[in-house]
């Protein structure tokens, strides 16, 4: 009798990419006598035509090909039926380059500016979650914002988006909080927003990195704003101690395959149906299943922030879905309970799922965003 150990038995993710696009890329399932090679078909994305299609389904393991998908897709992201696009400010100045960082790695950056004549108060610096990229649903939000006069920039991870690195492998989640710091602290050097006050924002996954940052250097931000943080991983998702045995022992041996996942969570993290049939337009997100090492640092990296949460001491806002079900509420509740700062706000938003910035109705997507800005503005005000 073969036992198949699957991402349900062996360790189900504290969060999920915010946009999951089916893929055709082999996967491993474990087994003790053996591996199998299974394959997952892939989604066609609507309303784009066959040769785009085509272009969407190739390996993107590397970024030369993560690059040109998203350039083929660019303006059909843009012209989505979503209020972050269709209600997107004009007059942002937006560049994008890129910095070879010191691991030697190429990393993506961006940024958006308020329309000249308006006076900047402060950077907001952006870390996406696991699996993601800036470059999708993150350009409306980022708009929204910079039209209340913030510069605001952001990095895909290596790894993922436009950076160089394995696509969805994590060998290090210091090493993400490293890049993040190294990119931020040149980025809190430009001459436009020199100076001023500084904030991280975080969202799942990226709440973590925000948060270690913040641990690393605690008196380099001004504020920390996270958005259903990945800082704890809940009991109702936490794998038994000897399955978390397995998995490292695996990681050791394979740690770029990936865990075989019981089923496809996306529906979880969209609470609006239209929305989340956008979800196949993130081409450059990473759906496949979660690779075996990324899983043991995500892991860790939940162990270490559970034991040094008092030790958070920045202003502080974390916001929340109360029905999100990807991260639990309760984690930011904890975070909230436990950190040191004296000044934090926990908003928690009654029915809201997993993205609250992307799949929630309209109005409740410019009121999570008016949060932010009206916090960010009050502790410009005091700075």
């Amino acid at each position: 009798m073969e036992l198949c150990l699957t991402s349900s038995t062996l360790f189900r993710s504290p969060e999920l990419p915010l946009l999951r696009r089916k893929s055709e890329t082999p996967t491993i399932v474990l087994r003790p006598t053996r591996l199998t090679i299974s394959a997952k078909k892939r989604t066609v994305i609507e309303g784009v035509s066959d040769e785009m299609n085509a272009i969407a389904s190739q390996n993107l393991d590397f970024a030369p090909a993560r690059r040109r998908v998203r350039s083929a897709f660019k303006d059909a992201q843009q012209q989505l039926d979503h209020c972050l696009f269709k209600m997107a400010p004009s007059g942002i100045r937006e560049d994008e380059w890129y910095e070879r960082n010191s691991k030697g790695l190429e990393i993506f950056c961006k940024s958006w500016l308020p329309k000249p004549g308006v006076r900047i108060k402060g950077a907001l610096c952006f870390c996406h979650g696991y699996g993601d990229t800036c470059t999708f649903f993150f350009e409306g939000i980022a708009k929204h914002i910079a039209a209340s006069g913030y510069g605001v920039y952001a990095i895909d991870h290596p790894g993922f988006g436009l950076s160089e690195g394995l696509h969805g492998y994590i060998p290090s989640f210091d090493d993400i909080v490293d890049n993040v710091i190294e990119q931020y602290t040149l980025i809190k050097g430009r001459p436009e927003v020199r100076g001023l006050p500084r904030f991280i924002l975080g969202q799942s996954m990226g709440g973590a990195v925000a948060l270690k940052v913040h641990l690393k250097e605690p008196r380099e931000w001004d504020g920390v704003v996270l958005v259903a943080p990945m800082c704890k991983i809940s009991e109702d998702v936490t794998p038994p101690e000897a399955v978390v045995k397995i998995i490292r022992l695996f990681s050791k041996v394979m740690p770029k395959a990936k865990l075989v996942p019981q089923k496809d969570l996306a529906e979880l993290a969209f609470r609006e149906l239209n929305k989340r049939k956008m979800a196949p337009y993130n081409v450059i997100c990473y759906n496949h299943p979660m690779r075996l090492k990324t899983a043991v640092e995500l892991l860790n990296t939940t162990k270490h922030i559970e034991s040094h949460v008092e030790k958070v001491s920045s202003p502080l806002l974390i916001l929340h879905g109360a029905s999100d079900k990807l991260t639990d509420p309760l984690v930011s509740q904890f975070l909230y309970e436990k950190a040191s700062s004296k000044d934090k706000t926990l908003k928690i938003y009654e029915q809201g799922f997993h993205c609250i910035l992307e799949g929630e109705p309209d109005d409740r997507i410019f009121t999570v965003l008016n949060d932010i800005i009206a916090w960010l503005d009050s502790r410009c005000s005091i700075k």
